[in-house]
């Protein structure tokens, strides 16, 4: 078995890991990583990149088909074939030849293979060729494994071989029919995606669409699924599947009504990459979510970190924040916090420190990139409300916005913005409508920088723009 030694051993090259080593090389300490399968991880390849390369046409062509001067220009449907070409584009050809040149440009060693940690600080890399590498940490291990797909234990599903998330992101071909178990971001977005390629589309979702956001993001994006022609099943729960011989996918309901798919795709959740990294030789649960602190250490059922600290987990495994960007966030804190105690400086662990992920409590901004899209940041009304906010919430009609309505013919929207009335702060924003992620931001720094509404009256909005909601919003809470 060969042997090597650097100062922090990544497990995982997705992009929290690149980002956690880059940081601790910049820091100027050595670093290596290992991945078992695409340097770039899930989100170059699968998801975040090839999903909106999916997605990005339609939008664009139904952006012009709202203008009059641009509809007229536009014939035709949308092109299924050039779009899959261009998403295969974003994807590297599922290569990832551009990514391990980074790596290589940067210093940063690259393991190929299954990394387990089989003792403090040490972790083995087996490769495809079964060859074994011993990689010693003298600071730290980083376990930045990310999630899969979750298939959940419903009869005759797995046998089916449905699609995940990473089927339908590399689809080569349009299915005719797709059934979708699942109402969340994944389901929603590849619902929107599958029904503008021409799929016919029917959407089971048991819990609703969008259910973790504000009531009314589910309400218009249902109503748009159906006004594309998706059937949406509200409450609609799969109770067995088969698969004919013709490849023809059964999925009969809890009520007994029976929906027939040529392809079906799970989107109901994640699950951790943790199941074959070593976690039981270090007295941890394989398989299982890893619990982190304020500085993402790793620690026990009892809260205690593992060892004297020498174990980090970053991004979706330590289940804070299931989204490239936060886990990029995660990085940075993660790579800094650990440059600093090999250095022996001060770590600033406080809140809003440089090394903790604070934003991740309470300020977290997504977009899920539907038709409308929708943008937030921070708490909803209800979960403001259970966290102990006095809270007052203040909504506007997004489409008596001047530059909305320059925007689109027949702009539709919702905006909310959610106050803590003791504070004089917003801590939740919410906005639904065509192109509103360009306004997330500039919520995400007012959330975040916790920016006295007295203050924010001064932000003048440049008029006519669809960002002239946050006056509407202001003189709407009566400033």
């Amino acid at each position: 078995m060969d042997n090597a030694t650097y100062d922090v051993v990544v497990i995982g090259a997705g992009p929290v890991g690149e980002n956690v080593a880059d940081r601790v090389v910049r820091g100027g300490l050595t670093a290596a990583i290992v991945e078992r399968e695409l340097v770039g991880g899930e989100c170059s390849y699968w998801a975040c990149m090839p999903t909106k390369a999916l997605l990005r046409s339609a939008t664009a062509l139904r952006a012009a088909r709202r203008l009059p001067g641009a509809r007229e220009a536009v014939t035709g449907d949308l092109d299924a074939t050039a779009v899959l070409r261009r998403r295969d584009a974003f994807a590297a050809n599922w290569s990832d030849d551009g990514q391990v040149s980074w790596l290589d440009s940067t210093g940063i060693a690259l393991y190929r293979g299954q990394g387990r940690i089989s003792s403090d600080r040490v972790v083995e890399v087996t490769g495809e060729d079964g060859v074994s590498t011993s990689l010693t940490a003298r600071h730290a291990v980083v376990v930045a494994t990310g999630t899969s797909a979750l298939v959940p234990d419903v009869a005759g599903l797995r046998e089916v071989a449905p699609w995940t998330s990473r089927e339908a992101a590399a689809a080569s071909a349009v299915p005719g029919r797709l059934a979708v178990i699942g109402g969340g971001v994944v389901a929603a977005e590849m619902a929107t995606a599958f029904a503008s390629l021409g799929s016919v589309v029917t959407v089971l979702a048991r819990d609703g669409v969008l259910p973790q956001a504000e009531p009314f993001v589910g309400e218009r994006v249902t109503q748009s699924l159906r006004a594309a022609g998706v059937s949406v099943r509200l409450g609609a729960e799969a109770a067995s599947v088969t698969r004919d011989g013709d490849g023809t996918v059964h999925i009969t309901l809890t009520d007994g009504e029976r929906v027939d798919a040529d392809e079906l795709l799970v989107a109901i959740g994640r699950t951790p990459n943790t199941q074959d990294i070593g976690l039981e030789r270090i007295g941890l649960k394989p398989g299982a979510w890893l619990t982190v602190d304020d500085t993402l250490r790793v620690v026990d059922g009892d809260g205690a970190v593992i060892g004297d600290g020498w174990l980090y987990a970053a991004g979706d495994v330590n289940r804070r924040s299931l989204l490239t960007h936060q886990g990029k966030y995660q990085a940075r804190a993660v790579g800094d916090v650990i440059v600093a105690r090999a250095r022996g400086e001060a770590v600033e662990d406080g809140r809003w420190g440089r090394h903790v992920a604070t934003a991740d409590e309470r300020a977290v901004p997504q977009v899920v990139f539907t038709d409308p899209e929708v943008a937030s940041v921070g708490l909803t009304a209800a979960a403001a409300e259970a966290a102990g906010l006095r809270i007052r919430v203040v909504d506007y009609d997004l489409a008596a916005v001047a530059g909305a309505a320059l925007h689109a013919d027949g702009y539709q929207g919702h905006a909310r913005m959610v106050v803590d009335e003791d504070r004089q702060v917003i801590v939740g924003c919410t906005l639904v409508g065509p192109d509103v992620a360009e306004l997330l931001h500039a919520a995400t720094i007012a959330v975040v920088g916790e920016v006295p509404l007295d203050r924010l009256w001064h932000a003048v909005p440049a008029y006519p723009t669809v960002s002239e909601v946050w006056l509407r919003l202001l003189e709407a809470y009566g400033r």
